[in-house]
């Protein structure tokens, strides 16, 4: 009897694993020989690997995609929680520990580059716990199975054959590619095609490792940001108090203002201080992640670099509070999480479906309550005569 349960089991499986060989075989192939791979990469890669079924956002032969129930990924969960005290305190406790350890280090990135180097420890922390984190997963077959199976094959599928030709060129042993769920790799949690694009040697030895050398690690980091517009000398960002006459919808990076003008709306920081005087004369930006819930913040460019790096505003915010804390102590925001209702990725993107159909863009249904999201939200209310929370709730889920 234990047999045939077992036989029962397994066998759905098969017939994905069967498909899987023939696309490896007929489609990601040819592309990645067109591409410089070589068969005895391409075999070595793939050797023994099936598709990992157990992974999220996946969309099986025969079925159609659907927003998943729960959310997989911390970054879009509760604000209160992703804060935790507990994680972020880890956090800047090990920057500061290592700002003395790797100060030299440190100063020569930030000189290289313009990123702090609370900065650059802030990302690491939180992206490997300072490289102590273990990679649980096989690159090749989560890249591989997300690649076959995912929602967003394309862009796996990119970073498939990124990871192919990093062993290729021997920029890496296969052996070395274990990666998050996600399929990001080493100490900055990079995915392949960043690698390729970003990945540094800062040590000396001619030879870019993210996996153990903290040189080279950091220095990737920073030259990442660099890549994607750090601008040297300005904040990433500033918590503020927004008063009521000031409507949460305005926020996002495309509704961006000279600070000066945000002050002139009665906008003004937490710590009663001004604005530096060369923020005043720049472009800043209202972010309110948890709309009139949670705290408020005007940010720069600078911060929109940081979400380069994890398109998230929680991690964004993450990683700027996080540097704060570990040049400057461990102050918590002034403002609080306010308690949200518990909803399902798939509540949310029932929202967002209603609400594109009275004409907001709202980002793309996906159950992830971006910025678009929230404004629309905010927008909405204030249509309907309600006072703008700029937030996802239960009653918006019903009443959309």
């Amino acid at each position: 009897m234990a047999a045939l349960l077992l036989s029962a089991t397994a066998a759905p499986a098969a017939p994905i694993d069967d498909q899987f060989r023939t696309w490896l075989a007929k489609d990601l192939w040819p592309e990645a020989k067109a591409n410089g791979v070589s068969k005895s990469t391409f075999d070595a890669a793939f050797a023994g690997v099936t598709p990992n079924l157990k992974l999220p956002d996946l969309v099986l032969p025969g079925q159609k995609p659907q927003t998943p129930k729960k959310q997989h990924q911390a970054e879009f969960n509760a604000p209160a929680n992703y804060f935790a005290e507990k994680t972020i305190g880890a956090v800047t406790a090990g920057g500061r520990t290592r700002a003395g350890k790797h100060a030299k280090i440190l100063a020569a990135v930030e000189k290289k580059f313009g990123v702090p180097g609370e900065v650059v420890l802030a990302i690491w922390g939180r992206e490997s716990g300072f490289g102590a984190a273990k990679m649980p997963h096989d690159a090749f077959e989560v890249l591989g199975t997300k690649a076959f199976l995912a929602t967003r094959k394309e862009m796996f599928r990119k970073e498939l054959l990124a990871g192919l030709l990093m062993v290729e060129q021997g920029l890496v042993q296969r052996d070395a590619m274990r990666s998050s769920w996600a399929g990001a790799l080493g100490q900055p949690q990079f995915l392949p095609t960043s690698f390729l694009a970003h990945a540094m040697d800062f040590d000396g030895d001619r030879r870019a490792d993210i996996w153990n050398s903290v040189p080279d690690t950091l220095g990737s980091i920073a030259n990442y940001l660099s890549h994607y517009g750090w601008q040297k000398g300005r904040d990433w960002g500033f918590e503020v108090i927004v008063p009521d006459s000031v409507s949460c919808a305005l926020e996002g990076p495309d509704r961006g203002r000279k600070i000066a003008d945000w002050a002139a709306m009665g906008i003004r920081r937490v710590n009663g201080k001004p604005f530096p005087a060369n923020e005043l004369r720049a472009e800043g930006f209202l972010l309110m992640p948890a709309g009139r819930n949670g705290p408020a913040f005007v940010v720069t460019p600078n911060f929109y670099v940081l979400k380069a790096y994890n398109e998230s505003d929680l991690y964004a915010l993450f990683i700027g509070h996080g540097a704060d804390r570990i040049a400057s102590g461990d102050k918590r925001f002034a403002g609080r999480w306010g308690k949200i209702d518990s909803l399902y990725r798939s509540d949310i993107a029932s929202l967002q479906r209603g609400l594109e159909r009275k004409g907001y863009d709202v980002g793309g249904a996906d159950g992830l309550p971006g910025y678009k999201t929230r404004r629309s939200i905010g927008e909405w209310q204030a249509k309907n005569g309600q006072g703008p929370t700029c937030f996802p709730d239960r009653a918006l889920v019903g009443a959309l």
